[in-house]
């Protein structure tokens, strides 16, 4: 039984259900084998347990963590029966995610203490950003908000072309110069086309090559400055796009781009085709940075906002 109110719709919380399955089969199979045979939660289960969550890809970190504040519970109660472990369990990562500056949302919403609201989304190549974009823009669209898209990671051909076809699918207006143009200038003009238009939101795609941390710094600082002339205090939100399912290495992804620029928000894509959904409470717990979205599914519509209680309970709802 959840210990959380429910906040999504029925549809919406069947898609995260779903969503998640994979790491909730691979969490529950490894919990079941810890607790087998075993009354009370002793050493030999909180071993078990620190190693069903290190290979869920919770990380090292959080895993001790979750960890200590379980044994502190053992040793205040004396005796926990092994039956409650994984409503403890619950209670202690849903705490944990409520420590960690991740912000509970329940649609797409933007500031309107600014307009327009600029997102300059940044990530590597090959974890769904261009996807997350234009999903975003359907989603911002269908919430009322007048959209308009910066292609600005000029440096793959691919990467412009992918993005004009995510406008022309959800129907929002996009800015580009085509492959090898200055990102700068791409971004520039977005925002000097959105003011025009009255946009309220604008999506900009950017490079994500990690190669070199001090050219993509320089870069991304580049059209920061370029987008204050236009929009004061653009881009507002600086949102990074890993793929949940390389587990550890989005961790380490995150690492670099944080180092490289401010981010301000985390979208987890690629949930629903993994076992490694732990990394969503590692990546929180590590950076203190707020999930905002998470993909679990190919569909326009599954793309989600994160919301925390919803995403504990999917994640240890037992059907």
């Amino acid at each position: 039984m959840s210990i959380f109110k429910k906040i999504f719709s029925k549809e919406k919380k069947e898609t995260l259900d779903k969503g998640l399955e994979k790491t909730k089969e691979s969490v529950f199979s490894k919990l079941s084998r810890a607790v087998a045979g075993k009354s009370s939660v002793d050493a030999d289960v909180l071993d078990e347990l620190e190693e069903a969550l290190i290979t869920s890809d919770v990380g090292v970190k959080t895993t001790v963590k979750i960890i200590e504040r379980i044994e502190a519970r053992v040793s205040k109660d004396k005796y926990i029966n092994t039956s409650e472990l994984n409503k403890i369990l619950q209670e202690e990562i849903a705490g944990l995610l409520e420590e960690n500056n991740s912000v509970d949302q329940t649609d797409f919403s933007v500031p309107d203490t600014h307009k327009p609201h600029v997102i300059m989304v940044v990530g590597v190549n090959g974890v769904g950003k261009t996807t997350t974009i234009g999903k975003l823009a359907h989603q911002f669209k269908k919430a009322g908000k007048k959209v308009v898209l910066g292609a600005a990671d000029t440096f793959r051909a691919a990467a412009v072309d992918q993005l004009i076809i995510w406008a022309n699918r959800v129907g929002v207006p996009i800015v580009q110069q085509g492959m090898n143009a200055d990102p700068a200038s791409v971004a520039f003009d977005t925002l000097q086309s959105a003011v025009t238009q009255g946009a309220d939101v604008v999506l900009i795609d950017t490079a994500g090559r990690l190669h070199n941390k001090v050219n993509l710094m320089n870069e991304l600082t580049k059209i920061k400055r370029v987008m204050d002339k236009v929009v004061p205090d653009a881009p507002h939100e600086i949102l990074l796009v890993l793929d949940g399912s390389t587990g550890q290495n989005a961790i380490e992804q995150c690492a670099q781009f944080t180092q490289a620029t401010d981010v301000t928000s985390l979208a987890l894509t690629k949930l629903d085709g993994t076992a490694k959904g732990g990394v969503v409470i590692g990546i929180s717990d590590q950076f203190s940075i707020p999930v905002k979205y998470i993909g679990v599914g190919e569909g326009m519509e599954d793309l989600q906002v994160f919301n925390k209680m919803e995403f504990v309970d999917s994640l240890f709802s037992l059907k």
